[in-house]
Order: structure tokens, then C-alpha cells, then sequence
């Protein structure tokens, strides 16, 4: 059965992969006729690549220094951590590489597009979106059939072979995937914030002139932000969450008690579920169409819940074929496992209506914080962090349900499957949340290149509608960052034999303390990071207008490169501390203070986490859409006061919602990787 789940997974991967190159290929395609437009997207093209080019140098080292410690720290076949190692980072990597890459070929030809009409410009912003996307799924399949193909070569397939080596050589993968993408989230976090800041605070509040506008220095910085940040990034992160949940529910298949034959049911059932969940996403993705009256809004939605739907009626003829006939233990059913997929799915759905119900334009607590701009900053930045902090409750209800009743359906691997079906239609998900950086680019183009108004419109719209959708991203990332940090931690449990926590115990009581406030460290150090490299920008930005006055006047051109170097050399700088506690903090409490004091590490790193991570991303998404509201008309419109008001309340937002908050969702699941990572070692000290 094993050999079955490593073709059909491999299969799968493979045909992911396929699809992203044939969309790629149906994109480069497509002709850009304006030469200003070629010109000026060639800028954020060569600054994007260049930036993700000079990351993955600085971390080559990092990559293989780790690998040498897990080759060295381990011995016999857990070497093959090492190898499984690189190759999930490799895969981790790629995934940004390819999807940026299409990216950056996607926003010009999106800009040209849209002389066209909406839904041509939609469909290839989404085209550009789908190639990410499929990316990573494919790279998740393929990596995950590779690494296990070579451990059970090389090992065997029996229950020992694969409690004590398969499982943890695969958790070598998971943690390559996890740490290429908290520098990758960290890294591009930084640039992009960097850039838009110093765009922001001397573009449009000091020199008073449009956002987008060609005079600002920083402006094609902060067109290359975004692909970094919320491409690059986004891709990494929800690549590393689906290779997480896989491990975890693999890992819990062979904890569940029944014979051999139903654990490796137990552990092929995530493969096959991901194939499925791939095949209706590619289905999706072709009902992604504004054909007749239908908006971007809602063709997106056909997609996304046209996939869902086709993955959840997917899923009985697997469910049937793998146990259908099997002997289940107690508290575990085959529909059972079903309602765990369906909770998943479910949940990653409301905690997406919600942070729209949050964050969206026109919604109430955004209306409070455009009411509260009215009176300055001051007030526009207190209702934006309560309005974030109140929404933090609504997720962890709906988190703490899913647990609950995933567990009541199937134990704990009730819980990893709700975590992968959240994730199953990632392909389609991943795509519709690449598309709006795409649009918000493709604006950005259309005004540097002085296309007509008719042009901006059209992707205004698209950009509004991406807002929603990456706002809705955020969500899911959430979500499964919560479900998967807990699996993680489950399986490490079992690993090292802890069976029960005392949380009495005061080596747990220190350890959930320490815990709970790495996230704010974390955070801390990101946001110093953006404002050590946005002082810079605006320093910079300043210093150009100042000794070349003729570029406000369009008699002298910016020196854009400048300003992509600045962020660049930031990022690159500044990452790097905030990962090293990441991979380092579990090590050393393993190390040194014990399997209890690391249970309790990761317990409170999990629980803190999660609730920091929905504050920014909500406090940022509301701040930044209030914003909009005011420059589309709302209390004085653009140039009012509350409008500066409203651009502090965003620039503080910027690095809640894109820097501090999502790469919080990987500081959870990495530190979770690490310590199961090192759990055979600390199994064998224990012993």
C-alpha cells in the first residue's frame, strides 16, 4: 500500500506541475505592446528576481549547516534527515522561485489586457495566480513521494522501520519547507514594508502626490514588495503549512491503534485526499470566468467553492476503497475521518467570512475606524488595535470547534485530517490569493505607463476584490497555521513517549512562559527590522526630491534602483535574527531544560501565537481598508485630514498584517518541526 501511495502522490505532483507550466506557458504567450509598459515591468521583473536570487544565496549557508547538523547529531538511516532536509528546502524554495517569476510576467500582460475588459485582465491575473498555486501543490506531492520512496528504499516498510526511521526522515522535509519560509515571509516581509512605508509617509503625505506615481522613488520598491512579500511569501507559507499537515497526519496514522494494514490506510488517505483535493482545483481554476453579469467577487468564489465542493464528494470513493472493509478501533469511524475533512473545510470557510466581516470595506469595524480618522491618528490607531484585538475571539472559537469535534469523530488524527482538509483545495485557494498582487500590480503598471483611466478602473476593481481574497488567505493561513502547530506537537508527543502533561510541573509551567512570549520577541525584532529599513527609504526618498527638484515636476527620473537596493540590503540583514530564535529556541530548551520544558515551549508559542497572529492580520487589513474607503469618497476623501490620519493608521497596519503576522504562523509551525525533528535524539538521551 505504501508503494501505491508514493506513485499516486508522485502521480499527482507531477500533474500539478504539468498544469502550472502550461498556464505559464499560455501567459508568456501573450503580447505586450506598449513599450513604456515592457519598460517599466522589466524594472519590478529584474528587482523581484534579484531580490529572491540574493535571498536564497544568503540562505544556502543556513541550509547547509543544518543539514550537516542533522547528518552529524543523528547516525544509521535518521541521517537521511539531512537529505530529506535539503530537498524540502530545494522544494520550498522553487515553489517562490517559479511562482514570482510567472508573477512578474503576469502583471504586464494583466495591465495590457484590461484595454480589453474585465474578464480577460481576470483571467490572466488569475492565470498568473493558478501557476503559484499549482506550484506548490505539485512541489508538496512530488517532494513528500519523493522522500518517502527513498526512506522506504533504503529502510524497509515495516512498523518499526517506520515508526522509529520513515517518519522522522520525513519530518526532515517538513522542517527544510518551514524554515525556507519564515525567511522567505521574514525576508520579503521586511523589503516590501520597507518600501511602502517610505512610498506611503513621503509620496503621498508629504509631496502630495498619487500612489503609483512614476516621481516616487520608492514606488517601483514597493511594485516589487508586493511579489515578494505577497506572492514569494504567501506561496512559502501555506507550502510549509500543507507539507506540516501531511507529516503530522502520517505520523498520527501509525500512533492510531489497529493492525499494520489500516495504519498505512491511515497514513495514504492524506496523499490520496491532497490528489483529489489537486484534481478539483484544476476544475476550479476553468470556472474562474465573469462571462454574463457575474463579478470578479463571485466568479472567484464559484471557484473556490466549486473546488471544495468537488473535493468533498471526492473524497467518499477514497474513503470507501480504504476502509471500506477495514476494522476501525474504538472512537474512530470511516465517516468519522469524513466529518474531520468537512470540519476542516468548514472551518477554513468561517474563519475567512470573518476576517472579512473585519477587515472588508464597508463593513462596521472598518466604518468605526474611518469615523475615528476624523479626529487624527491617535484615535485611528486605538480603534484599529481594539478592533483587531476583539476579532482575535471569533477564529479561536471557531479553531477551539474544530478541534473539539474532529477529535470526537477520530482522536487525534480526527484533528490532522480537519487541518489537511482545510488545506485540501489549496491549489485553487493559494491561487485566488496570488492573483492580487497581480492586480494590485498590473494598477500600478497602468499608471507608470499612462494608460487610459478606463484601464486603472478595471484593475482598481480587481485589486478590491484581491484585497478581499488576501485578507481571506490570511485567514486560512491562520487557521491551518493553528491546526497544524497542534498536530505537530501531538506527533511530537508520541515521538518522545510523553504521554501525559502535567501542567503543574514546573519545568512546563517555565517552558509555556518562555513560549508564550517568543511570538512577541519575534514581532518585536520584524518591526524593528521594517523601521530601521523604512527610516532609511524615507531618508532616501527625501534626499532625492531635495537635490533633484525636477523629479516632482516629471524634468529628472528617480533613481528607482536606489530605493530596491535599500530594501533589499534591509531584508537580507534583518532576517536573520528573528529565524535563528525560531530554530534555536527549541534546541536549546530541548537541550537543556527537557522534554517537559520543551512540551511546554511549544504550548505556549502555539496558544500565544495563534491569537498575536489574528490581532495584526486583522488590525492591519481594517487600517488599510479604511484608508481605501476614504480615498474613494468617505470623510473628505483624498487630501483630508483624515485621510493623513488614515495613511498612519495604514502605515502602522503594513507590517501588523504583512511582516510580523503572517511569518507568525510559521514561527508556531517551525518550532514545532524542530522539536520533532531533534525528538529522537532527546528519545534516545531520555532513554
Amino acid at each position: 500500500m505504501i508503494i501505491t501511495a508514493i506513485v499516486v502522490g508522485l502521480a499527482g505532483g507531477v500533474t500539478a506541475l504539468a498544469f502550472a507550466a502550461l498556464r505559464a506557458r499560455w501567459i508568456l504567450r501573450q503580447d505586450v505592446e506598449s513599450d513604456r509598459l515592457r519598460e517599466i515591468g522589466g524594472f519590478v521583473r529584474s528587482g523581484a528576481m534579484t531580490f529572491l536570487t540574493k535571498e536564497y544565496k544568503a540562505l544556502a549557508p543556513f541550509v547547509v549547516v543544518v543539514a550537516a547538523f542533522l547528518y552529524i547529531g543523528n547516525d544509521g538511516f535518521l541521517r537521511l534527515q539531512a537529505v530529506s532536509f535539503m530537498i524540502g528546502a530545494g522544494a520550498s524554495a522553487a515553489a517562490g522561485f517559479f511562482g514570482m517569476r510567472i508573477a512578474t510576467q503576469s502583471n504586464t500582460r494583466t495591465t495590457h489586457a484590461a484595454l480589453s475588459g474585465m474578464d480577460p485582465a481576470l483571467r490572466l491575473a488569475f492565470s498568473g495566480g493558478a501557476v503559484m498555486g499549482m506550484s506548490v501543490v505539485g512541489l508538496v506531492l512530488a517532494g513528500i513521494s519523493v522522500v518517502l520512496w527513498i526512506a522506504v528504499d533504503r529502510i524497509g516498510a515495516d512498523e518499526h522501520a517506520m515508526i522509529s526511521y520513515v517518519l522522522p526522515v520525513l519530518s526532515g522535509f517538513s522542517l527544510g519547507a518551514s524554515s525556507i519560509a519564515l525567511f522567505a515571509r521574514v525576508g520579503g516581509g521586511i523589503f516590501t514594508k520597507a518600501a511602502d512605508v517610505g512610498a506611503d509617509l513621503v509620496g503621498k503625505v508629504e509631496a502630495g502626490i498619487p500612489e503609483d506615481d512614476p516621481r516616487n522613488p520608492a514606488t517601483i520598491a514597493d511594485n516589487v514588495g508586493d511579489n515578494v512579500g505577497d506572492v514569494a511569501g504567501m506561496g512559502a507559507d501555506l507550502f510549509e503549512s500543507f507539507v506540516g499537515s501531511l507529516v503530522g497526519a502520517m505520523i498520527l496514522a501509525f500512533a492510531a491503534d489497529g493492525s499494520l494494514e489500516l495504519k498505512f490506510a491511515l497514513m495514504t488517505f492524506p496523499i490520496g485526499l491532497s490528489v483529489i483535493g489537486m484534481l478539483a482545483s484544476m476544475i476550479g481554476i476553468f470556472l474562474v470566468r465573469t462571462g454574463g453579469k457575474r463579478s470578479p467577487q463571485a466568479a472567484l468564489n464559484l471557484g473556490s467553492f466549486g473546488a471544495a465542493g468537488l473535493a468533498a464528494v471526492g473524497a467518499i470513493p477514497l474513503l470507501y476503497g480504504l476502509f471500506g472493509s477495514a476494522t476501525m478501533p474504538a472512537g474512530m469511524s470511516m465517516w468519522g475521518i469524513y466529518g474531520s475533512v468537512l470540519f476542516g473545510l468548514a472551518s477554513g470557510i468561517g474563519i475567512g467570512a470573518l476576517t472579512e466581516l473585519f477587515t472588508g470595506t464597508g463593513k462596521r469595524p472598518v466604518k468605526a475606524i474611518v469615523r475615528s480618522a476624523m479626529t487624527g491618528p491617535a484615535t485611528t490607531i486605538i480603534t484599529g488595535m481594539g478592533m483587531g484585538m476583539l476579532s482575535a475571539l471569533f477564529p479561536i472559537a471557531i479553531i477551539a470547534v474544530a478541534i473539539f469535534a474532529s477529535h470526537s469523530f477520530a482522536g487525534l488524527y480526527g484533528v490532522a485530517m480537519a487541518a489537511v482538509g482545510m488545506l485540501v483545495t489549496l491549489g485553487v485557494q493559494l491561487s485566488v490569493d496570488a492573483y492580487g498582487p497581480i492586480a494590485d500590480n498590473a494598477g500600478g503598471l497602468a499608471v507608470m505607463s499612462d494608460f487610459p483611466s478606463e484601464v486603472r478602473d478595471i484593475t482598481d476593481e480587481l485589486d478590491s476584490v484581491g484585497n478581499t481574497t488576501a485578507a481571506v488567505g490570511k485567514g486560512f493561513a491562520i487557521g491551518s497555521a493553528a491546526l497544524t502547530a497542534i498536530i505537530l506537537l501531538s506527533s511530537f508527543r508520541e515521538s518522545v513517549g510523553a504521554q501525559v502533561i502535567d501542567l503543574t510541573n514546573v519545568e512546563v509551567l517555565i517552558g509555556v512562559l518562555i513560549g508564550a512570549v517568543i511570538p512577541y520577541l519575534f514581532s518585536a525584532l520584524a518591526m524593528g527590522a521594517i523601521g530601521t529599513a523604512a527610516f532609511e527609504m524615507i531618508e532616501e526618498v527625501r534626499r532625492q526630491f531635495k537635490e533633484s527638484p525636477g523629479i516632482l515636476h516629471g524634468e529628472d527620473v528617480p533613481d528607482y534602483d536606489r530605493c530596491v537596493a535599500i530594501s533589499t540590503g534591509s531584508a537580507l540583514e534583518q532576517m536573520r535574527l528573528p529565524g535563528f530564535i525560531a530554530v534555536g529556541a527549541p534546541v536549546l530548551v530541548g537541550f537543556m531544560g527537557g522534554v517537559d520544558m520543551l512540551v511546554g515551549l511549544l504550548v505556549g508559542v502555539t496558544a500565544s501565537g495563534v491569537v498575536l497572529a489574528i490581532f495584526m492580520a486583522n488590525s492591519g487589513g481594517a487600517w488599510d481598508n479604511a484608508k481605501k474607503m476614504i480615498e474613494a469618497g468617505e470623510a473628505g476623501g483624498r487630501g483630508s485630514e483624515a485621510h493623513k490620519a488614515s495613511v498612519v493608521g495604514d502605515t502602522v497596519g503594513d507590517p501588523f498584517k504583512d511582516t510580523a503576522g503572517p511569518a507568525i504562523n510559521i514561527l508556531v509551525k517551525l518550532m514545532s518541526v524542530v522539536a520533532l525533528v531533534i525528538a529522537p535524539i532527546l528519545r534516545t538521551m531520555g532513554g
